[in-house]
């Protein structure tokens, strides 16, 4: 037998093993793979040892690469638009103030450069999966805060990807200079842009047109297929294959199929998942920690203060109030995968030292295991701060946050940034075609029409690639209510409006004039005349404008195309709800259970509003939405209610609903049927179906009746019941004991 099969039989048993012993000790999964990597890692002399560890090694990669694929299945780019200011500003004020603090604590050891700065960045994330499973542990995922805190990951998720591309690049130059990290950056968000509208634009319009062949096992070949071409394709660019798996994924995400996908590649993730995690626990060095066991207790320290510290400053910063700031920030006091991957990358880049990776599994584990008792801690520390703070500084604080109101989004704030988004991602693609175009297509051309006709052929080929884009550029949302509206309203605002329109214009003059200087000779007089005469074109030609809008469509359609699924099936959230998070109302779902004394019950009847004072602003049942139900609206079970209201009206909803279940004896118990000869003194004796109150009196119904000489047969309303006839009833237990006792 091989090794590497031997090696796997030896991870997957200890996994298994240890998988079980924590899910009985209600521990994270995770906790349990390092320690069965510790069993199996060659620090433990009691037990048998991974011989091949290179091969481990390689599937762990794999397993980050798997990981990283998931995550992005599970991530949406249109969700940051949704997350509101609050988790921002929090997220930013972590990320920053760890990271500063991280490098600050490996400096005070004596740490060289890249082992600073990656343990700032592995103690700037928090761990999605474990504060996910505490939340649902604790019952607080229906909590404000949790909704805050949520989002907060999310942003944390993609900085941390944005954070794994600075370092290999700082890795890979080996010094600080700033030219080399702005280059680095612009070079990530300039591939970001492409390989992200480029997917959206092809891969959902061919997972569309290939779905009648795509059954389970070509839908995860294929998906696999697009995660690896795209590790390749990031990895040609120079940079890590992690990054290009979480892009793929999150182009997938906004797919129709995303939620299939997901589903196939869940067992393929937690395999090589496990792995990876295993991997980890191998290379925990008992010997090691202790000889670090000071660093271990100063990073343990520094996670737990620092990021309940920043944590709560950055909701406070945001205008929340102090016991939402303080939830929010003891809510997030541990590391986890994000630092396993982080390390794992300095390992693999030979940047960070042989110590760095067993302490951060240490810290992982301790904060990990203290996660739910710093969260039950929010509510005594926030009452011993409400204690302690002088009365101003805590009106102060509750006041800033309540002093915000819905006002109406400034339009002209939306639609300058919605016209900065335009121009930027159209001025990247047309960048990137510029480029295809001068280093592929011209030396093509020039090679099947030498000479000047062929230099004009390729150019004219590069502008009309190029027309579409860049019409996009000088008419982005000049149709839209808010540009129509700002526009009707007064002169100022149609000289603001005009004055974008003609900056664009110049943008797009100048980029003419660049591509052309590519290619010809002449002066900028010419060039600039040339220029104009192209956005002239680019304005009035019906050809481009209809090719422009085509484009536009079909790129819409398939971002799109998930959320219109869901809203078929009644499955999506309103659009507000992440505005909702920087502001005291949060909307919440909930199912109406089977044992509800609620349903049958109309909204009216049930006087939410005027008892609770929570909203029902939607209820889902089945495929349909019904949206601001009347009171008329009658609820039934397992609906779907979209809730609206403030945490603490959220409790009382959630404790009358509670409250609204039937106590298990009041349950029905499941029908039996029994036969019942009937007698002279059987109640039911000379009776009819009509007139006998089986239903009424005693809760049965009578399904058939045999008689001597005749077949069992269902009873006519008038049949008459005689001696010797044998009924045959159905009912509960109870019911139809009754009735055959009484006669």
């Amino acid at each position: 037998m091989s090794t590497l099969i031997t090696d796997l039989s030896l991870i997957l048993i200890c996994a298994a093993v240890m998988t079980l012993l924590f899910k009985w000790l209600k521990q994270p999964v995770v906790l349990g793979y390092i320690v069965a990597g510790f069993i199996a890692g060659p620090h433990l002399a009691l037990t048998p040892s991974v011989v091949d560890t290179e091969s481990v090694e390689t599937w762990a990669e794999i397993g980050v690469i798997f990981l990283l694929f998931a995550l992005g299945l599970e991530f949406s780019f249109k969700k940051l638009f949704r997350v509101g200011s609050s988790a921002v500003i929090t997220a930013l004020t972590i990320i920053f103030g760890m990271i500063i603090t991280g490098v600050g604590v490996g400096a005070a050891f004596g740490w060289g450069r890249m082992d600073c700065l990656f343990l700032g960045g592995m103690v700037a994330m928090s761990s999605t999966t474990i504060i996910f499973k505490a939340f649902g542990d604790l019952g607080l995922r229906q909590k404000q805060f949790a909704q805050l805190v949520l989002s907060v990951l999310i942003l944390e998720d993609i900085l941390a990807i944005v954070l794994m591309v600075i370092l290999s690049t700082l890795a890979a130059t080996g010094n600080f200079q700033g030219g080399e990290l702005i280059w680095g950056i612009t070079k990530m968000v300039f591939f970001l842009v492409i390989w992200i509208v480029t997917g959206i634009f092809l891969i959902p319009t061919l997972l569309r047109r290939t779905r009648r062949l795509m059954s389970d096992e070509t839908q995860l070949v294929s998906a696999l297929g697009l995660c690896f071409a795209m590790v390749l394709l990031a990895s040609k660019v120079g940079f890590s294959p992690a990054f290009g798996a979480f892009i793929m994924g999150s182009i997938l995400a906004e797919t129709v199929e995303a939620e299939r996908i997901e589903h196939l590649v869940a067992p393929v993730k937690d395999l090589f998942g496990a792995i990876f995690f295993v991997s980890v626990g191998m290379m925990v060095d008992p010997q090691m920690i202790a000889t670090y066991w000071l660093p271990i207790t100063a990073i343990t320290l520094t996670v737990i203060l620092g990021q309940s510290f920043f944590g709560t400053v950055g909701v406070l910063l945001a205008g929340r109030p102090l016991k939402t700031a303080v939830q929010s920030g003891l809510s997030l006091t541990q590391i986890g995968e994000f630092a396993f991957i982080i390390a794992s990358l300095g390992v693999s880049l030979k940047v960070t030292g042989d110590f760095l990776y067993p302490v951060v599994v240490a810290v992982s584990v301790i904060t990990t295991f203290l996660t739910p008792f710093m969260m039950r801690a929010a509510d005594p520390v926030y009452a011993f701060l409400e204690r302690t703070l002088p009365r101003r500084t805590l009106e102060f604080l509750n006041h800033s946050a309540g002093a915000r109101t819905m006002n109406e989004e400034d339009r002209w704030h939306s639609i300058l940034s919605s016209i900065v988004k335009v121009v930027i991602i159209h001025l990247v693609v047309c960048i990137a075609i510029l480029l295809v175009c001068h280093s592929y297509l011209e030396p093509l051309v020039l090679r099947l029409l030498p000479g000047r006709w062929g230099t004009i052929l390729a150019a004219a080929v590069t502008m009309l690639c190029l027309s579409p884009f860049l019409r996009s550029i000088i008419v982005a949302r000049t149709g839209s209510e808010e540009f129509m509206s700002l526009w009707n309203e007064s002169r100022t605002h149609c000289a603001k409006l005009v004055a974008t329109i003609v900056l664009r214009v110049m943008l797009v003059v100048l980029f003419v004039m660049y591509a052309l200087s590519l290619t010809f000779t002449l002066s900028v007089g010419m060039l600039a005349g040339i220029a104009a005469l192209v956005v002239i074109v680019l304005i009035y030609s019906k050809r481009i404008r209809r090719q422009s809008n085509i484009i536009e469509r079909s790129f819409m359609r398939n971002l799109t195309s998930r959320e219109r699924a869901a809203e078929m099936r009644g499955e999506r959230k309103p659009d507000y709800e992440g505005r909702l998070l920087s502001h005291d109302l949060h909307l919440v779902d909930y199912t109406l259970p089977p044992l509800s004394r609620w349903a049958g019950r109309t909204l009216m009847e049930l006087g939410f509003g005027k008892k609770i004072g929570v909203h029902v602003v939607s209820i889902l049942r089945g495929d349909m939405r019904h949206n601001i139900p009347g009171g008329d609206m009658r609820l039934y079970p397992n609906d779907r209610l979209q809730v609206i209201g403030t945490d603490e009206q959220m409790a009382r909803f959630d404790e009358a609903l509670n409250g609204s279940l039937m106590p298990q004896g009041e349950a029905h118990d499941p029908t039996t049927l029994r036969c019942l000869k009937v007698g002279r003194a059987t109640p039911l004796f000379g009776k009819t179906v009509i007139n006998c109150r089986s239903r009424e009196d005693y809760r049965c119904l009578i399904v058939g009746v045999e008689r001597e000489g005749e077949e069992l047969h269902a009873p006519a309303p008038n049949e008459v019941f005689g001696e010797g006839d044998v009924l045959w009833l159905v009912g509960e237990p109870r019911d139809v004991y009754k009735l055959v006792k009484g006669s």
